[in-house]
């Protein structure tokens, strides 16, 4: 299905807005549920493309899900382990966290390589390693994932800062009989989010929010129900939607301990941004935007899911920015869309850019390279003169919840068109029927 958005900038973007549960965080609290037989109920799920295709791999397992008014039922009382084909992972990143959850409790998983946003290169080497230190055997080949071995108390010592990696391993922690240390972990909001979810199922975690974790797992544990985080990413980019339309904008329920890197940076650019109870309220209109250097990192540091967004506004503030992109390759391609709009840009090199404003942009066909340069362009067409049209908004689609109904609340002129449909078994074909049960998964087995 070819899914595109019309906008219409120059328009300031005003009102309250309540931001949604984190995608990040319920992807891997709907792999949690499998640790425990039984009903596991998460509130505060986005209605996402990705979080549907992530159910119907449950229900591939045999477990029974229903997803109505923001709220996940996921029960596991039938849940076997079966090999999960590339019909079901090769559009969904995120159903890599089904590793750890899988093997402790199965003690052995078969999957298709997950496929999801094309950011440079994402392998799957830290999750293997992770695994293995627990006991694990890597019996994987081209084309298949496969992990199998009964799972041993240790230590983990993560290659790198993985989110991921870090979420597969405390959920695989979380069965194994002892004790785990697990070093170089990282520290995300939605990691952490987790990290509850699991102690609260009967696995006690110390050091949330640190980079070293302690777990002491047990044999069995029971399903619970618990609330997603809400989502930093959409907060950050409703907050520069705010600024680069000169608009004024209340969020309500964004978290600003999970922001506080951005929120930071925002500030030094001349961003008005007011911290009030548990809403912040953002007055474009008054801010006067100034030209800084960003550097991407692992949490606290700023937000790569962010950078895109940040992008935009150094493109409204006056001086010359510069980006540096520390995690992913692949990340400024965004930019070469920025530019056909009329953004001044000099890209350095793979992870570094200069941004230089302020700039008229004006409205052109700019295309989703990913889920979060998607949204940047959004924002580019918000703030510029004319009409913007933005292809591939199913990317926007996988990560944003209702984002062009929110904006239209706000006050945007955006306007979903399909140009087509197709009756082909894409991931658009995986989607439900409408919310509540999924109707019948049509799966090569």
């Amino acid at each position: 299905m070819d899914i595109r958005y019309r906008i219409r900038g120059g328009i300031p973007l005003c009102g309250d807005i309540a931001i949604s549960g984190s995608k990040n965080a319920a992807l891997p609290l709907i792999a949690a549920s499998v640790l425990a037989n039984g009903e596991t109920v998460l509130h505060n799920v986005p209605w996402l493309r990705d979080i549907t295709v992530m159910l119907r791999i449950l229900e591939f397992l045999g477990a029974e899900t229903s997803f109505q008014a923001n709220t996940v039922r996921i029960r596991t009382h039938k849940i076997q382990n079966r090999k999960i084909p590339a019909e079901l992972v090769s559009k969904l990143r995120g159903s890599i966290v089904l590793l750890g959850p899988l093997l402790s409790r199965f003690g052995e998983v078969e999957m298709a390589y997950p496929g999801g946003c094309v950011l440079g290169k994402r392998p799957v080497h830290a999750h293997i390693a992770a695994l293995e230190q627990l006991g694990a055997k890597d019996l994987s080949s081209d084309e298949m994932l496969h992990l199998k071995g009964g799972l041993k108390s240790g230590r983990v010592i993560l290659p790198e800062f993985s989110v991921t990696a870090t979420e597969n391993a405390v959920m695989a922690a979380a069965l194994i009989d002892g004790e785990v240390r697990i070093d170089l972990a990282a520290a995300e909001p939605h990691v952490q989010d987790v990290e509850r979810m699991v102690a609260a199922m009967g696995a006690p975690v110390e050091g949330i929010g640190t980079h070293t974790l302690l777990m002491r797992g047990q044999k069995t544990l029971k399903p619970q129900t618990h609330t997603v985080i809400t989502d930093y990413l959409e907060a950050g980019a409703f907050i520069i939607a705010a600024l680069v339309t000169k608009g004024k904008v209340r969020l309500h329920g964004a978290d600003p301990e999970h922001l506080v890197s951005f929120l930071s940076v925002l500030k030094r650019m001349g961003a008005i941004v007011k911290i009030e109870g548990d809403h912040i309220f953002v007055d474009g209109e008054l801010s006067s935007l100034k030209a800084l250097e960003v550097r991407t990192n692992i949490f606290p540091g700023f937000p790569t899911d962010l950078q895109a967004t940040i992008g935009v506004a150094m493109s409204q503030a006056q001086g010359v920015s510069r980006i540096f992109e520390r995690l992913f390759e692949g990340r400024m391609a965004y930019l070469y869309e920025l530019e056909k709009m009329g953004a001044h840009i000099e890209i350095l090199n793979a992870h570094e850019a200069l941004v230089i404003g302020t700039t008229l942009l004006r409205g052109r066909t700019v295309s989703s390279n990913d889920i979060r340069a998607g949204a940047a362009m959004v924002l580019a067409g918000l703030c510029a003169h004319g009409e913007t049209m933005i292809t591939d908004v199913r990317y926007i689609e996988r990560g944003y919840d209702r984002f062009d109904e929110k904006l239209k609340s706000l006050g945007a002129d955006i306007e979903k068109i399909i140009m087509e449909e197709k009756n082909t078994q894409d991931e658009d074909a995986l989607l439900p029927l409408q919310e509540g049960k999924f109707a019948p998964l049509k799966v090569a087995r």
